[in-house]
């Protein structure tokens, strides 16, 4: 019996419907939607470069459009999300506490995020740290000074960052609130009252076969090497888990056009017809992070949508292709292009520093307007009053090379 077939733009499709990209949303956003969102996901990554909006908040809006980054902390706060380390540094879904409790078990199997040696040597600070917690409530690293003042950087963090942090991995404090982007610690058996290891914990081969079936459905549509990347999981053994899924008819088979074999998750099974005729199309142009979930597996974007990418901001400037902080540009179910930008916050100005197609993206009035409409509302999004433009492909924008006023664009 033959698959299924697809096309590369039908399976791109499918992928952006699991991720919420295909279209633009149909009303205003609601603080509900925070959470809805992540769980659709599975995962959302943390990253702290904030030169545009930070990443967590920016995947947020691509899918949700304008809604108040506030929203994002108070789901922390209220307990409905959590982090910990999932594709790395994660927000998830608190009810998925189970999937990764496994893993604050065994800190030391966690790399550099855990230095077992420093947890040792410091044992009795470290308990004298979990008391005060304990006596005092919630704290932050900012909370301790550093014993040598004007120290900086990663590898001379003061001890009581290091000290939460392990702490953190080792999961005998959980971040319970963010301030001005801070980590605010409690104790675990404080943030989750209810858990029991002895009658709670998964196993570990239970919680990753429940990880990598989230990914097939975060996925939507996808090749069997790409599901362990989600969480970051060893390469497991996949042929009888996806055995198991077929079996339970949680996937079925697909070939897809130059890809070949691929697997479909079934929450996606009655979009099968309509992207097979061409009539699951996409619409949406947005403003991606480098660390959104569609382009995070930087071989997956490669394969999938033909898009290479790979972050500069810690390459030195002069070795830069594109630029310090690069940010893919959807449009219309193809990563069309990206962009180098940088928010000025006091003066009120998104600065687009270079802007790129990819090679066989022309110019067309549906790309200028989906472009310009993108940038226009990241931009007002983040509290910007004007675009500027410095570096353009030939032809687009050519009626507001400079930039434009939003409102105006």
């Amino acid at each position: 019996m033959s698959l299924p077939q697809l096309s590369l733009s039908a399976a791109r499709n499918l992928h952006l419907t699991a991720q919420g990209l295909l279209k633009k949303p149909r009303r205003r956003a609601q603080p509900a939607d925070i959470l809805s969102t992540i769980q659709r996901m599975s995962l959302l990554q943390i990253d702290t470069i904030n030169i545009v909006a930070r990443s967590p908040y920016l995947v947020l809006f691509s899918r949700l459009g304008e809604y108040p980054q506030q929203w994002l902390d108070n789901a922390l706060s209220q307990g409905e999300i959590m982090e910990y380390w999932a594709h790395e540094a994660c927000f998830l879904p608190r009810d998925d506490f189970a999937l990764i409790r496994h893993r604050m078990l065994s800190p030391e199997k966690m790399g550099w995020k855990y230095r077992q040696e420093w947890m040792q040597e410091h044992a009795a600070e470290i308990e004298q740290l979990i008391a005060h917690i304990q006596d005092n409530g919630p704290v932050r690293s900012a909370d301790f000074e550093h014993p040598q003042k004007g120290t900086s950087g990663w590898w001379e963090w003061k001890p009581h960052k290091r000290h939460l942090e392990g702490l953190f991995t080792s999961g005998q404090v959980m971040v319970v609130e963010r301030r001005n982007f801070q980590r605010v610690y409690d104790l675990t058996h404080r943030v989750m009252p209810h858990w029991d290891d002895s009658r709670d914990l998964l196993t570990q081969a239970d919680a990753e076969a429940i990880m990598l079936e989230k990914s097939a459905r975060s996925l939507g549509i996808f090749r069997p090497q790409w599901l362990a990347d989600y969480y970051r999981l060893r390469q497991p053994a996949l042929k009888p888990l996806l055995v198991n899924l077929q079996l339970q008819q949680r996937i079925i088979p697909v070939e897809v056009e130059t890809l070949g074999e691929m697997w479909l998750h079934a929450d996606l099974l009655p979009l099968l017809s309509p992207a097979q005729e061409g009539k699951l199309t996409a619409s949406r142009s947005a403003v991606l992070s480098p660390f959104d979930p569609v382009v995070w597996d930087r071989k997956r974007a490669e394969q999938l949508f033909n898009f290479s990418y790979r972050l500069e901001c810690y390459t030195p400037a002069a070795k830069r292709q594109y630029g310090y902080f690069v940010l893919p540009l959807l449009h219309k179910g193809q990563l069309a292009g990206r962009m180098d930008a940088k928010m000025h916050r006091k003066t009120g100005i998104l600065e687009i520093i270079a802007l790129y197609l990819e090679d066989g993206v022309n110019v067309t009035v549906s790309l200028e307007r989906g472009l310009a409409s993108a940038i226009t509302e990241f931009a007002a999004w983040q509290g910007a009053r004007v675009v500027t433009l410095a570096r353009l492909p030939d032809g687009l924008f050519t009626s507001c090379r400079s930039g434009w006023e939003i409102g105006t664009a």
